[in-house]
């Protein structure tokens, strides 16, 4: 399968890709439909949504901000993809309000539980949507990650303040609500009735190597992203990761 999100824009995005695009190769066999029905919840403006549907997918966006969404239906119909993304407005709280329970083959939860009040009534929300022997993508910021950054920024104290913060939080300033460890992550996968098949780390090299060595050395950015491929899958980084990646199957089947 060709991967739409390769350009340099998507250096971030790289491991969470492949990995997803893996998981939807597992459920077009299991299914033998082509076109799965996808959930992404936060999913603004469409940096997944829209290349899932490019790929043949059904996919609803469900993010509560209205510039989000606009700019999400504008992209879609720029991209010939506005059959098949539909954006509602709404929250991962009160998602059964503009979502089908137990409608989607798999959901995306990207970037939502640092900022939702409660995470483990998040997950069990987007699991709920979740058809049997659906998939979860969880993808959410890594505690390690913020503290070696603000380290390596020589802002030891913010560092110290965030290592021992119940959110991971580095002070007042710190524009992220909550952050997660690899295990806090599983066990909130786990809790709401899935196995954590996969974990990833994300970002773990990208956001400290400085842009200009990326954008000026011959062969540099294939080298980052493979060098990122490789860290990803390694506990040993997940510690130091800006994201974690967590993909949790339910159980059950559904040739439908």
């Amino acid at each position: 399968m060709s991967d739409p999100m390769r350009p340099r824009a998507a250096l971030r995005t790289a491991v969470v890709w492949d990995v997803l695009q893996d998981a939807l190769e597992r459920r077009v066999k299991a299914t033998g439909r082509q076109a799965l029905d996808v959930l992404d919840t936060g999913g603004g403006s469409g940096n997944f949504a829209v290349p899932l549907a490019r790929l043949g997918h059904r996919v609803t966006v469900v993010d509560p901000s209205p510039n989000a969404l606009f700019a999400l239906e504008r992209r879609a119909a720029e991209e010939g993809v506005a059959d098949r993304v539909r954006g509602v407005q709404g929250d991962a709280r009160g998602l059964f309000d503009v979502a089908e329970r137990g409608g989607y083959d798999v959901v995306l939860c990207h970037g939502v539980l640092e900022y939702v009040d409660d995470p483990a009534e998040g997950v069990r929300n987007t699991v709920a949507a979740l058809r049997p022997g659906g998939v979860l993508s969880l993808l959410a910021a890594g505690l390690g990650g913020a503290v070696l950054a603000r380290a390596l920024a020589g802002h030891f104290t913010e560092a110290r303040q965030a290592l021992g913060d119940p959110n991971g939080r580095w002070g007042d300033g710190d524009p992220v609500p909550r952050r997660f460890t690899a295990d806090q992550l599983t066990a909130l996968v786990r809790g709401a009735g899935l196995e954590a098949v996969a974990v990833h780390g994300v970002r773990v090299f990208s956001d400290l190597v400085p842009g200009v060595l990326v954008d000026t050395e011959p062969g540099a950015m294939e080298a980052l992203l493979k060098l990122e491929a490789a860290a990803a899958e390694l506990a040993a980084f997940h510690s130091v990761a800006t994201q974690l990646h967590v993909l949790g199957e339910t159980g059950g089947t559904d040739g439908a």
